[in-house]
């Protein structure tokens, strides 16, 4: 706990030594840091052919987004609750959870897309540079490490009586759903994975909640949110979009692959 003190400490001093403007190389600074501790505290799976298929699916949203130049990484978190997150600077991780619930690629690369597009819009560097001076610490440890979260996410500590919430606003949300929509589009999938997920998740609330809870937590979804984002959709007049990829073997090959490694590591329990 004290390392990951140590290096928000120094993170805040740079975000308040510019007076709380991140520039893009602060940025990737942050994101960095930060990923390498969650790289050494959180199992992450190693298995080349599932990274590479994560990691070639990302690549092939987030090259065609305005931030194409960041040194984009992508992992997979060995937990089984359906979960994702972005880091600054293009680092996206992706639970084991989702590749092995979702019924579908286009689905997975939804997901994925709406995380590209939170640091497309810079949603963390924003909260950062928008907080109060004796915020930044809260929002740097809860956001962006894991200082706040057990493995799948769930909040574990407070840091402080006072402390601020630091999910994302419904607003930031939104915008990473339009995001998702326009990268996966991009990249040649259908769009309509991104709505397809949410609603599948709301569906296996009722059934299993203790795999989605963590999701839930840092995405609150309902069927509004499957609405907007199924008219943004249609509004983009895609006809029946038969030259866009909705799901293929190779996905279905890499979700067996993973259902078949040994079950994720028990996640800790949360710290008072």
């Amino acid at each position: 706990m004290k390392s990951r003190i140590v290096v928000c400490a120094v993170l805040v001093a740079l975000a308040v030594a510019a007076g709380c403007s991140v520039t893009p190389d602060q940025e990737r600074a942050i994101g960095a840091a930060d990923a390498a501790q969650i790289d050494s505290q959180m199992p992450l799976i190693h298995d080349t052919t599932v990274v590479q298929f994560v990691t070639a699916l990302g690549q092939s949203m987030a090259s065609r987004t305005s931030r194409a130049n960041l040194d984009w990484h992508f992992s997979v978190v060995n937990s089984p609750e359906v979960n994702a997150f972005a880091l600054p600077g293009g680092f996206i991780y992706v639970n084991r959870g989702a590749i092995e619930q979702a019924d579908r690629l286009d689905e997975l690369a939804g997901i994925m897309g709406h995380e590209i597009g939170h640091v497309v819009r810079r949603h963390s560097v924003k909260q950062i540079e928008q907080a109060e001076k004796g915020d930044v610490g809260v929002v740097l440890l809860c956001t962006l490490t894991v200082a706040c979260r057990t493995i799948g996410g769930r909040a574990a500590i407070r840091i402080g009586a006072d402390a601020k919430s630091a999910h994302y606003s419904q607003r930031d949300e939104a915008e990473a759903d339009s995001e998702g929509v326009v990268n996966t589009t991009r990249a040649g999938i259908d769009p309509e994975g991104l709505p397809s997920f949410f609603q599948t998740l709301l569906e296996k609330r009722t059934q299993d909640p203790t795999i989605v809870e963590a999701f839930f937590s840092t995405h609150p979804t309902d069927q509004s949110r499957v609405a907007a984002t199924r008219k943004q959709i249609s509004e983009l007049d895609l006809g029946t979009a038969q030259n866009l990829m909705r799901d293929n073997p190779e996905f279905h090959a890499i979700q067996a692959r993973v259902k078949a490694m040994p079950p994720p590591p028990k996640a800790p329990p949360p710290k008072q």
